[in-house]
């Protein structure tokens, strides 16, 4: 059907590109033990971007007629952008896994099992466990009038689960998940049990806030806060809007020595990795930091024309609307720092990666309420915590209740203190636990 789509497009526009999706999704949701709901479900449709006259229109569908799709198309480009896009020509893509048979025919019944042994494991005396497990198969291909044209299958595999604690007005969730291209094996299972059950004895003990400038460990999945600046700052979008805070800074000595960051879609395994991206650019790790300098910044094929460079191959879209750029596997490491072989990985029920045995006295942020509000750009955030643990000299006292965490991201990352020996996957962002000094903390 795409290649229908593209031919009729050739003809009655000066170029264009489409993206054909399917993802078929089966998924199973455990509420207090017991399964709650089962579902599955399809979805599939086009998405067709055409420029005519120097203009950008859109169209898309799920049940895609080549014909009208393109008249659409054509019709919206009469109010659409100016842009130059150039469409890549053909060009050799890189192989990566992106797709495991034995997730895509794994039976309802063994995923139901999947769900019941980790609702089983985590079953505790006054607490409610829920978990949730999904699977997606689909199979996306791309293709442009300058005759580029990929298809790749695709699977994922979420297994989620939470344990929810009330005592009185004391409300303790604790969360984690796992996610790959296959299905859990057995030390899968084991990690994420592993760490949801550590985090919640750890939580058991209720500790004092500490107060002041101090040191804080952030866990992968406490990075958040941390990371969305620089996402936001590393985009050419931002760039281009002259918002981002690290446009005219590239290659200068930005963080501290040791900090480094890539964009590796090559990943085997994660399901964010793909051979070439949603507008037929092929795929390759992209150093974003390195050493503390900046070094690129992502584009998309618009973003790459307004800005007068080339797309780094970032492009995302769905079957409605305008692409856009995105990244694919965030990896946050240190210079000395392993980079993941894997896309597998939970983590560990080592909770601070290490940090913390010359701590005296200090905070360990595992989630935090209200991360994206604010002056997100500019680097600066205060959020309350939603999950953190006190440390006094070396070790974890307990969990604190009513604090808050505040800095300036851009200054913190300046001088990091350690980094974490428990690198691992959450979402499609690895990292291990992070360091940092002279983090403000207060009580609420």
């Amino acid at each position: 059907m795409i290649e229908r789509l593209i031919e009729l497009a050739r003809t009655q526009s000066d170029g264009a590109d489409a993206i054909w999706r399917r993802s078929d999704r089966t998924g199973l949701e455990f509420e207090a033990g017991r399964l709650k709901a089962a579902g599955v479900s399809e979805e599939s449709g086009a998405g067709l971007r055409v420029v005519s006259e120097g203009r950008v229109g859109l169209a898309g569908s799920t049940a895609p007629d080549p014909a009208a799709l393109v008249e659409r198309a054509r019709a919206s480009a009469e109010l659409g952008e100016q842009v130059a896009i150039a469409f890549p020509k053909p060009a050799q893509a890189p192989d990566v896994k992106t797709h495991d048979r034995a997730a895509a025919d794994a039976s309802i019944e063994q995923l139901m099992d999947i769900g019941r042994e980790v609702v089983e494991r985590l079953t505790r005396d006054g607490c409610q466990v829920n978990a949730s497990v999904e699977r997606i198969v689909g199979e996306t291909t791309v293709a442009n009038s300058a005759g580029a044209h990929r298809s790749y299958a695709e699977s994922a595999v979420v297994v989620g689960a939470d344990i929810r604690r009330i005592a009185g007005d004391d409300v303790l969730m604790v969360y984690d998940q796992f996610l790959a291209v296959g299905l859990p094996n057995a030390k899968d299972l084991d990690a994420l049990v592993e760490s949801i059950v550590s985090r919640l004895d750890h939580a058991l003990t209720i500790a004092p806030p500490p107060e002041g400038s101090l040191p804080v460990v952030f866990t992968p999945s406490g990075l958040a806060a941390i990371m969305l600046p620089l996402e936001q700052a590393l985009s050419g979008k931002a760039v281009l809007q002259g918002v981002s805070p690290l446009a005219s800074r590239k290659d200068e000595q930005v963080f501290d020595p040791s900090f480094g960051l890539i964009d590796d879609p090559l990943i085997a395994g994660r399901p964010s990795s793909r051979p070439v991206d949603d507008e037929a650019v092929p795929s390759a790790r992209l150093p974003l930091i390195e050493n503390g300098k900046v070094r690129r910044f992502i584009y998309d094929l618009e973003t790459a024309a307004r800005a007068g460079v080339r797309s780094t191959g970032h492009g995302r879209r769905g079957i409605f609307g305008k692409p856009h750029s995105d990244y694919s596997n965030l990896v946050l490491r240190g210079d000395h720092s392993p980079l993941p072989t894997t896309g597998r990985g939970v983590g560990s029920g080592t909770i601070g990666g290490g940090l913390i045995a010359d701590m005296k006295d200090g905070l360990i942020v595992d989630d935090l309420i209200g991360v994206g509000q604010g002056n997100v750009m500019g680097g600066a955030f205060s959020h309350p915590v939603a999950l953190a643990y006190r440390v006094q000299n070396g070790a974890i006292t307990g969990r604190v209740k009513d604090a808050a965490v505040a800095g300036n991201v851009y200054e913190l990352l300046k001088k990091i203190g350690g980094w974490g020996n428990d690198g691992r996957w959450l979402g499609s962002r690895w990292s291990p636990s992070l360091l940092l000094e002279g983090v403000s903390v207060a009580s609420r």
